[in-house]
């Protein structure tokens, strides 16, 4: 990709153009469920060597209890396959995990990352950019609607 603003165009799992230690955040909006299970702690631990000590990695994930408690009441399955499954509209718009709160926060942790939470899209300083961080059924209906992402974020320790 040939943009502007584009610095670097290279895998997620491999940054080692990157140096350690020099990011303050890591935001990945619905990224994480792309990557076979097997590689996740170690696309988690290069993330974490990027940052700096204390520095923050922020993700949000589809989140698989709210999609299943909206299945339970609306026996509607049309509904949650995207977000469970991709889009499949192309070879990178499928999902290989699935994560609830629990399984997320044993997985950062697994990685060496401290204290992970639940993030409230309304309180960052990207609020005003409307990606799936703010991905809610019915769509858009954000006072109203169920909020479909899983949205926690945890720390490098610091030294």
């Amino acid at each position: 990709c040939k943009f502007p603003h584009v610095d670097l165009v290279t895998e997620l799992n491999d940054l080692s153009a990157l140096s350690s230690s020099t990011a303050s955040i890591i935001y990945a909006s619905h990224v994480l469920e792309h990557f076979p299970r097997s590689d996740l702690l170690d696309l988690l631990h290069e993330w974490k060597r990027l940052l700096v000590p204390g520095g923050c990695i922020r993700l949000a994930v589809p989140d698989f209890a709210a999609l299943s408690n909206l299945y339970q009441k609306t026996g509607d399955i049309q509904m949650i396959k995207g977000p469970i499954c991709g889009g499949q509209d192309h070879k990178y718009n499928f999902h290989f995990n699935i994560f609830d709160k629990d399984s997320l926060f044993d997985q950062l942790l697994s990685a060496g990352f401290n204290d992970p939470e639940v993030w409230d899209w309304r309180m960052t300083e990207h609020s005003h950019i409307d990606d799936f961080s703010q991905a809610y059924i019915p769509h858009m209906a954000k006072s109203t609607g169920t909020l479909i992402s899983l949205n926690v974020q945890a720390f490098k320790p610091s030294l």
